[in-house]
């Protein structure tokens, strides 16, 4: 049961629970096709395999194990090596990067997340918290947050405690008075649950819970949750 009487700042993740990540990352990864087509045309022929970029990318996690949880800078230098493969000019990778980073910072968010958001920000300190490597002053959401923590920038990902713990410093609370919305049972909900914060389960597409602790509150959208505050 969520006790909004202890809520005192409010973590949020963002691909998946603000805004659906894949059709973002695979229009991406098109207008970077489309560029390496046109500027090294080899690059664009390697990276049309599926599993050479797949195989690019596990090489650069396992040979530069500091870029574990850098998505920005595995992207850059999969792109680097891919082009350095094909014998075309690596130094292309910085701007073939930025066509593929101004592409994933083009969301569409779900219905409900514009209000949620001006609405829980009115009451709310609010903090971006997320494993991914979207930008919330390029995606336009920069306003509504006080501070945004991601994987790539702090050096651990969720589940890891300690992204949560410096979540909540961030806006200089404790844990037990930060309620965390996400839609990972594992990332957001379990690990938030693991530093003792109230949870909110945003569950779109009406999985099961499968695991023996609960988070505090399960909804469909936003919404309800905005619903449920204004209750109170």
């Amino acid at each position: 049961m969520l006790d909004l009487k202890l809520v005192k700042a409010i973590t949020l993740d963002l691909d998946d629970t603000l805004w659906p990540v894949w059709p973002v990352i695979e229009r991406a990864e098109k207008a970077l096709e489309n560029w390496l087509s046109e500027r090294a045309p080899m690059t664009a022929a390697l990276f049309s395999n599926p599993q050479v970029r797949s195989e690019i990318r596990e090489h650069i996690v396992r040979t530069r194990p500091e870029l574990k949880h850098n998505m920005s800078a595995i992207r850059r230098e999969a792109i680097r090596l891919a082009l350095y493969r094909s014998k075309e000019n690596p130094l292309l990778a910085e701007e073939g990067f930025e066509v593929f980073f101004a592409e994933r910072n083009r969301v569409t968010l779900f219905e409900d997340a514009p209000h949620a958001l001006a609405f829980l920000a009115e009451r709310f300190p609010l903090v971006a918290l997320s494993n991914g490597n979207a930008d919330i002053e390029r995606v336009g959401l920069g306003k509504f947050f006080k501070a945004s923590i991601s994987a790539q920038s702090f050096g651990a990902a969720k589940p890891d405690p300690r992204i949560f713990v410096a979540a909540a410093g961030a806006v200089d609370t404790s844990p037990a008075n930060v309620l965390h919305i996400g839609d990972d049972t594992m990332l957001d909900v379990m690990g938030a649950l693991n530093v003792g914060m109230q949870t909110v389960w945003v569950n779109r597409a009406a999985y099961v819970w499968k695991h023996e602790e609960t988070p505090h509150l399960s909804v469909t959208s936003l919404t309800e949750l905005c619903d449920l505050i204004r209750a109170a």
